[in-house]
């Protein structure tokens, strides 16, 4: 009996402390207590604005918590300098060079610290070392935000139901084009118009186009003109001599009207002198009859008894 009963207090003792582990650790597990007892670093950085972060808010890097917020304090005018308290082994992935905002757990949940960025060339953090921070854009930034892009959706709205409201009524160019088939119409027509317009003016560019080419061409004329000198002064000594022509049959027709005009020219004598030009008329009559006299002779000497034996000799080549 005596066995039995000192038997009972030692199983109660033994299931109490079993129960009293379960709970720590339970107390432990929920509230992140246990790293309370592993090795810390400390790091800071510095806030323009905390956005409602408190002491004893956690630390995360990579989705991981590492840390929470060890202690705050002022620093300047408007600043404020945040102590972090995060694992030791942990500082192996932070680099000097990563970046500090504040976020929240959840979407109206506690704030938390973000570590983030780094690059792997970078050197690892050492404790007392300070990040650089990320301004992120708050709750109330983001708030503020949306009610500003609210009332400006009012007032696009707004101008909407109005614009809409003119267009039904035809009125405005818009109103009048979509309400008015003959303002349409002749729209159409100007577009068609144009097309055309726009056609031609490519035929155009590529008639010159070609016409460029082909004075581009070492072969042509055109080319020769411009670029080749020997064949450029030829052309111009030769229209140098045409002018000279010009110059010179300007010069004989006037001459020539001068004497038209005077009469005591030879011209002018011809032309104005009536008895002098059938003077002039007889002696060329005159001269046509006695050279058609003078072949009928030497046509008559020719078959006369005296030469006929010549011109034969002549024929036969003996003469």
């Amino acid at each position: 009996m005596t066995t039995t009963s000192n038997k009972k207090p030692v199983i109660v003792g033994i299931f109490i402390a079993v129960g009293i582990t379960f709970i720590v650790a339970a107390i432990l597990s929920v509230g992140n207590l246990q790293s309370t007892f592993g090795n810390k670093i400390s790091l800071s950085v510095v806030f323009d604005d905390v956005n409602g972060l408190k002491t004893g808010n956690n630390i995360w890097y990579s989705g991981v918590k590492i840390g929470r917020v060890e202690d705050m304090s002022f620093i300047g005018e408007s600043k404020v300098k945040v102590h972090l308290k995060i694992e030791e082994k942990s500082k192996a992935f932070i680099k000097k060079n990563a970046h500090v905002k504040i976020g929240s757990d959840g979407l109206i949940g506690n704030r938390i610290i973000i570590i983030f960025g780094g690059t792997q060339d970078a050197a690892s953090v050492e404790d007392g070392d300070t990040l650089h921070v990320e301004n992120g854009i708050s709750t109330e930034t983001m708030m503020n935000t949306l009610q500003e892009n609210n009332v400006n959706l009012v007032g696009i709205t707004s101008d909407l139901k109005e614009i809409t409201s003119k267009i039904r009524k035809s009125e405005g160019t818009l109103g009048k084009l979509l309400n008015d088939d003959e303002l349409y119409n002749n729209l159409l027509g100007t577009i068609s118009s144009l097309r055309k317009t726009s056609d031609h003016a490519q035929k155009i560019a590529a008639s010159l186009s070609d016409f460029s080419d082909k004075l581009n061409n070492e072969n042509g004329l055109a080319n020769k003109l411009l670029t080749d000198t020997v064949t450029f002064n030829h052309i111009s000594k030769s229209v140098s001599e045409l002018r000279q022509v010009s110059e010179n049959a300007n010069a004989f027709i006037k001459t020539l009207n001068e004497s038209m005009q005077d009469p005591n020219t030879p011209v002018g004598t011809l032309l104005h002198d009536e008895q002098t030009a059938n003077q002039l008329k007889g002696a060329i009559k005159n001269l046509e009859r006695s050279t058609q006299k003078l072949n009928e002779d030497l046509e008559a000497l020719q078959h006369s008894f005296l030469m006929k034996r010549y011109f034969k000799k002549k024929e036969k080549g003996k003469l």
